[in-house]
Formats: structure tokens, C-alpha cells, sequence
């Protein structure tokens, strides 16, 4: 099959390799001139890893990332309020947090020796005949016709606006901004650490490794606060922010008072997709573009990652049925995790008492209860799941 992939992120880059690996001539378009990473570092679940190592990827993103064994996150009076293991998922368990520039240049490195054609610079802005899709960028250029076109370019999906006007994609008010960080004693190894003040502040440290430079240990560090917060974060002065975060957290203050410069930060917003079906004819979403959400369980690259894998893996002749199947199959997975994230992220997110509140009576004990650390474990492992995992998923 000839088939466009619009978007090139971890879906998207990752839905090229595979589906060229099967055989099929893929096209990747790219609305930037220079492909780029954005954002810091991010989490890879075993649920990710699982998909990565269909890809043939998944050593070299183990190698270049740094190994997380737990969750733990603190109030300010050092209270332990989340407590995640993956050894009470699987003892030899682990995720990889990995800076987003090493996942993107192994992702990338990977497509040219697969055969995937990238074109950059293409702005996709409508398209032509659903029956052989064209799709048609802002310069006027033609592109087609496909058999299948992919969209992954994202939670603020154009082609998600054009394929299905109905669905709603709002911005969550809260945010984050994130930058990068020398831990030298290799205090935060081993453990995505974080700390909260109420719902109302939450930053947070995760080892990544080395970077795609090499060199010293890295950490990525957030800082959570409102989206109309962040333009006086980002241009302010960060002496009182400083003073402020590491009399709530003294532990980070060799990663703290490395941001002299509000430059170091990068933002990082998100969109709460609600969209019915992922797809239209010939067209299907994956990653963010389908099934966006809050990071508060920190699956959304992991998720992009079994899209492309399972898309890859369904896609047969009858392309209606098999991205039906993909889509019932996936919804059972990303749909589950969309709720949970919706339901959390007030208790860790939001002003007010309310959040934190239920968050400390009921679900901290509840993750404490007999089965409930196992429970948890599943959650944070992304191998929660109603219905089967295909079997080349399982982690």
C-alpha cells in the first residue's frame, strides 16, 4: 500500500517505521522545515518499551536512558502521597526516562533504512477524493494519491478539525514548564520524584541519562502551574520562583539553582481530546491527535508508540475493517486511560481544597489497601487494559 503519515512526533515516527517494515511505501510529511523534538524528557513505560522493541529500537533507547524503579511523590511536610512500584508489577520491572531529543533522533535515525520518504516543509491543509486521498499542503502542492493516510501530527491535530469538526479538544488550564538539569551526585536516580503543595504547585525531577550530547547524568525538571501563568514565568525574573522552590524541596536545590535564566524553560501545554471515532474512510488518528490527556499518568508517548505498533500489525487488505479493528482495540486501552486521567488530574492540578483533599483521604489509603499497590503498579506500567493485549505487546 502507498501511505502518507502526517506528523513527525513519536507516533507518527514510529507508525512510518513500522508500516514500512511490513512492506507498504511510506510517506512522512512535516509541516517544519527541520524536524524537532519539544519538550524535555519523558517517561518510557514497560507498555512503551514493549513497542519499541517491535520496532527494533528498543536497546538503543535502554542504553541511551536512564532507568526509573518508581514513582514517589511527597506533600512539603515530607507525607508519602503516591507511592508507585513496578516491582509489585513484575520484580525485574523498570521504565526508561530518556530526554526527548535521544527518543526523536533514534525514532528518526530509524526511518531512511526502512525506505520512508520524509518530506519537510509541508504544511497539510486539506485534501482531495476520501475514496484515493490527495492531500493538499498551504503552498498548494499536491501529494498523493494514498491508500491510507495517518494522522499524527498532534493534539492540536489539523487534520482531526477537517476529519471529525465535531470533536473537542480544550486546553487543560494547567501546564508546565520544563528544563533540563546536571545531577551530579546522582541524587534522584533510580525514582521519577515529585513533590506537592496542595494541588496548587507540583514540580517533579526524572532521570533521562545522558542526553543525545553525551556527557553528564541529565534530569528533567517541572515545575506545574496555570496556562496564564506562563508567559510571566517565562519572562520574569526567577530569583522569588527559586528562593520559593527550594525552600519547598531544599533535596533539589543542586538542580534548582542550575536555571539562572528563564530561557532554560520550555512550556509544555495539554489538550483533552474527545473525538467519537478515530477515523473517517481512509483516514485514521493516532497518538495525541486521537486520544490526547493530561500527562498525569505519563503515557501519552507510550501510547503513540502501541498505536503505531498495533496499526501496523491490523493493517490488512480491507483497510475499513482493520482500522475498525485497531480502533476497538485500542480505544479499550487509550479510552481507559483518558478516564483515569481525567479523574486524577484535579487532586494533583487545580486550585482550591477540593482536589488535594480527596486525593489524601481516599486515594492514597486506597493504593496502600491489600491489591491496591499491584493495582497501581498496572496503572503506572501502562498494562492496564480491558480486553487482550496482542501478544507482540506484551511487555
Amino acid at each position: 500500500m502507498r501511505i502518507a503519515v502526517v506528523g513527525c512526533g513519536v507516533a507518527g515516527m514510529a507508525a512510518a517505521r513500522a508500516l514500512a517494515r511490513k512492506g507498504h511505501a511510506v510517506v512522512l510529511l512535516e509541516a517544519f522545515q527541520q524536524p524537532r523534538p519539544l519538550g524535555s524528557g519523558l517517561l518510557l513505560q514497560p507498555s512503551g518499551l514493549a513497542a519499541l522493541r517491535q520496532l527494533g529500537l528498543d536497546a538503543q533507547v535502554i542504553e541511551r536512558g536512564a532507568r526509573v524503579e518508581r514513582l514517589d511523590g511527597r506533600d512539603l511536610r515530607g507525607r508519602l502521597i503516591m507511592d508507585m512500584r513496578y516491582a509489585d508489577w513484575r520484580p525485574d520491572a523498570f521504565g526508561i526516562g530518556v530526554h526527548r531529543a535521544t527518543l526523536f533522533d533514534v525514532l528518526h535515525d530509524g526511518l531512511e533504512p526502512v525506505g520512508v520518504e520524509v518530506r519537510t516543509g509541508i504544511e497539510v491543509t486539506g485534501f482531495e477524493d476520501p475514496a484515493a486521498p490527495v492531500l493538499i499542503d498551504a503552498a498548494g502542492g499536491r501529494h498523493g494519491p494514498f491508500d491510507l493516510v495517518i494522522a499524527a501530527d498532534g493534539s492540536a491535530s489539523r487534520l482531526r478539525d477537517l476529519l471529525r469538526p465535531n470533536a473537542r479538544a480544550p486546553l487543560y488550564p494547567w501546564g508546565a514548564v520544563w528544563a533540563n538539569a546536571r545531577d551530579q551526585d546522582g541524587t534522584f536516580a533510580g525514582s521519577l520524584s515529585q513533590r506537592y503543595d496542595r494541588a496548587s504547585t507540583m514540580m517533579g525531577v526524572l532521570p533521562i541519562g545522558r542526553g543525545p550530547a553525551g556527557g553528564a547524568e541529565l534530569v528533567s525538571f517541572f515545575w506545574s502551574l496555570p496556562v496564564t501563568q506562563m508567559d510571566g514565568f517565562l519572562g520574569g525574573d526567577l530569583s522569588e520562583w527559586r528562593a520559593r522552590a527550594v525552600a519547598m524541596w531544599p533535596q533539589a536545590a543542586p538542580i534548582i539553582e542550575q536555571f539562572q535564566d528563564p530561557a532554560a524553560f520550555s512550556r509544555a501545554t495539554y489538550r483533552d481530546v474527545q473525538i467519537g471515532r478515530w477515523s473517517q474512510g481512509r483516514f485514521v488518528l493516532i497518538g495525541d491527535a486521537a486520544h490526547g490527556t493530561s500527562p498525569q499518568l505519563g503515557q501519552g508517548a507510550n501510547m503513540g508508540l502501541i498505536d503505531a505498533v498495533e496499526l501496523a500489525d491490523r493493517l490488512g487488505d480491507d483497510i475499513p475493517r482493520s482500522i475498525r479493528g485497531f480502533q476497538a482495540s485500542r480505544r479499550r486501552h487509550a479510552g481507559l486511560y483518558q478516564f483515569m486521567s481525567r479523574w486524577l488530574t484535579p487532586m494533583f492540578q487545580s486550585g482550591g481544597w477540593l482536589g488535594p483533599f480527596v486525593r489524601d483521604v481516599f486515594f492514597t489509603p486506597m493504593s496502600k489497601a491489600p491489591g491496591g499497590r499491584q493495582m497501581a503498579a498496572r496503572v503506572l506500567t501502562g498494562t492496564l487494559r480491558l480486553g487482550r493485549t496482542p501478544k507482540a505487546l506484551r511487555p
